[in-house]
């Protein structure tokens, strides 16, 4: 069994859950998830399958989209709705759809976040939340992020009441925080925030069109048909560039071959796939750190052509 199984992934599981259950489901262990989601954040989880997994860093690292809601009025400890609650302002005047999209285009962009305490992010080699628990506050290091596009999903043009809750749909790179994201829009308008719904609607190319649930896998495993909606690994690596090669150059990259890099590829700094005229990628190429103008393999993907 092999390729990428997009997930629906849904609320009250953990990542890890939900590939605890598919191992159990497809009755293989090689399965991997290609970036947490919180329990409470349901949508697109893309699964790799057997050879797939060594695909899974490039679905981690393409960018994303959201819909999420933000709460202004109250804060927790978890920046979601999960948590408890710290801080209590009550929204003591009408806020303007104008102030709010001058906000959300202020955080568009490159931007610095402060990862929550409860993430899993790792200070000297224990994940915050496990610091957290115990009720110990470390230092974070703050990270920038790309956020690519944020649209209000609200008609209203006056936001009123104790608290104000309303929709955004958000484009960004990995390792934006949403939750920390939800905190800075209210803190600019001047109130405790947190994130009080979230979907995640795409990662790379996948959307929730795409997706199955949980149910509909094991069905599927029952009838013998899960091979037909497993996608191929070529499909997470859509967004990548690529470059072709023909069959006596596939030999050698199966090998770990140089190359030399395509005129059309010499201003590009990521990872380059190297494939076949019908489109089958072979391997993961990167600028070679010593020697200019070549290529060296990052991971042979196939070992033989299929």
């Amino acid at each position: 069994m092999e390729g990428i199984l997009p997930l629906l992934k849904p609320a009250g599981l953990t990542s890890h859950d939900c590939v605890f259950k598919l191992r159990k489901i497809l009755k293989t262990k090689k399965i991997g998830h290609t970036g947490t989601l919180d329990p409470d954040v349901t949508g697109v989880l893309p699964i790799c399958i057997g050879k797939a997994t060594k695909i899974a860093e490039y679905i981690t690292d393409a960018g994303k989209a959201y819909e999420g809601e933000v709460t202004i009025g109250f804060s927790t400890t978890t920046e979601d709705a999960s948590g408890e609650v710290v801080e209590k302002e009550m929204v003591n005047r009408t806020i303007s759809r104008e102030e709010i999209l001058k906000v959300l285009q202020s955080l568009t962009g490159e931007i610095e976040q402060t990862p929550p305490m409860y993430s899993a992010v790792k200070v000297n080699g224990v994940r915050l939340y496990e610091y957290a628990r115990k009720g110990i506050v470390v230092e974070r290091p703050s990270r920038k992020v790309m956020i690519y596009s944020i649209n209000l999903l609200d008609e209203r043009t006056e936001f009123a009441g104790e608290t104000i809750s309303f929709r955004f749909q958000v484009s960004c790179s990995k390792g934006t925080y949403i939750r920390t994201l939800a905190v800075m829009i209210g803190e600019a308008l001047g109130f405790p925030a947190h994130m009080s719904k979230l979907v995640r609607t795409q990662s790379a190319s996948f959307t929730l069109t795409d997706c199955l649930t949980l149910e509909e896998v094991e069905r599927l495993m029952a009838e013998g048909s899960i091979s037909q909606v497993l996608r191929p690994l070529e499909s997470a690596l859509s967004h990548l560039p690529k470059m072709q090669i023909n069959d006596k150059v596939a030999e050698k990259v199966k090998n770990g071959a140089l190359l030399e890099i395509p005129e059309n590829l010499k201003t590009c700094d990521g990872p380059i796939i190297a494939e076949t005229a019908e489109g089958l990628a072979l391997a993961i190429y990167a600028k070679h750190p010593n020697k200019q103008g070549l290529l060296k393999p990052v991971k042979v993907l196939r070992n033989e052509l299929e």
